[in-house]
């Protein structure tokens, strides 16, 4: 094969921009009839069932596995091997999304009569909306495209995009419209770090570790005890109620040393060195957002209270460990 030296920049960022272009385009095509997808979806008490041939086979794909995720049940069944017995994955009550750019390809003109014998409702995700496929279908769902990205006019290239981004805005309004929740989603993403950050909780993490704390009144050298025989870093002053008054930390000890030195802690107390009202978090808490707490004000620990008392610590290095970081 012969190579042409072209701009390659140049010609990346014409496709981005062919392609960001088409999407912008695509908000006109959200109407009423986009509305009624999506009520015809949530009331149906079946599944949203997505076929298509070639690269809508794989845009389509992509669109279950987001669907799933959201809290919408669906299921991905192939315009090919659906008329070799894979149209018995197909119930009434289901919903089914045909992608065709076109809408006028064998397999598909093949396929839609047979879903519509089974009674099902037919979305036509089409590029072309005077095809048959359109034409066929109980609602139509635009997928505008002008002209592919690359020069040839010929790769499915804005066509997938711009379908991939309306399923997305489809899965979106799904989710929005069944109230989807923070712990509905983590229910459905509980691996990796995603899922961590979705369910792990601080009261999840503190029981690992010793409570470090002292009194008001304890000396600098209790305190540096307490800190060393803990091995956080940090120790936690609480009052005389048992409440949480303050902390010292490395950093606290290291600033009283520059200060005052070694010859003159004698009289010094746990009071005079700590840092009062320091942040906290509350074992219900996520532990993502005490990560965010941590990062935000560039510290290590923070101290674990419910109702003025110490629970414990959490610290950064608990959350990498937990692949949070």
């Amino acid at each position: 094969m012969k190579l042409v030296k072209k701009n390659i920049r140049s010609t990346a960022q014409a496709v981005l921009l062919a392609e960001s272009e088409a999407i912008r385009q695509a908000v006109e095509s959200i109407d009423e009839e986009f509305e009624r997808i999506v009520e015809t979806i949530l009331q149906s008490s079946g599944r949203v069932v997505v076929t298509g041939i070639g690269k809508s086979a794989i845009i389509g794909q992509k669109i279950v596995a987001t669907l799933n995720s959201t809290g919408t049940p669906a299921l991905f069944m192939h315009a090919a091997d659906a008329i070799h017995g894979d149209l018995g994955m197909i119930q009434s009550d289901d919903v089914v999304i045909c992608i065709s750019k076109s809408g006028n390809t064998p397999e598909i003109k093949v396929l839609v009569p047979l879903l519509k014998r089974t009674g099902v409702r037919l979305i036509g995700f089409v590029s072309q909306t005077n095809s048959y496929l359109a034409a066929h279908a109980d609602f139509v769902l635009p997928a505008p495209c002008e002209r592919e990205a690359d020069p040839l006019d010929l790769a499915p290239t804005t066509s997938t995009t711009v379908t991939l981004a309306i399923g997305d805005a489809l899965a979106v309004s799904l989710l929005e419209a069944r109230g989807f929740t923070r712990q509905d989603f983590a229910r459905y993403h509980p691996g990796g770090s995603l899922g961590k950050k979705l369910y792990l909780k601080v009261c999840d993490l503190y029981p690992h570790h010793q409570v470090p704390q002292v009194p008001l009144a304890a000396t600098v050298h209790e305190v540096i005890l307490e800190m060393t025989s803990k091995r956080l870093g940090a120790t936690a002053v609480v009052d005389e109620a048992g409440l949480l008054a303050g902390i010292v930390t490395d950093g606290d000890l290291r600033r009283m040393l520059s200060r005052h030195g070694t010859l003159h802690l004698e009289g010094l107390h746990a009071r005079d060195i700590m840092t009062p009202s320091p942040v906290s978090v509350a074992p219900d808490d996520y532990a993502s957002e005490a990560l965010q707490i941590m990062q935000s004000r560039s510290i290590t620990q923070l101290v674990v209270v419910e109702n003025g008392r110490v629970l414990g610590f959490v610290h950064l290095h608990d959350l990498l460990k937990e692949g949070l970081v």
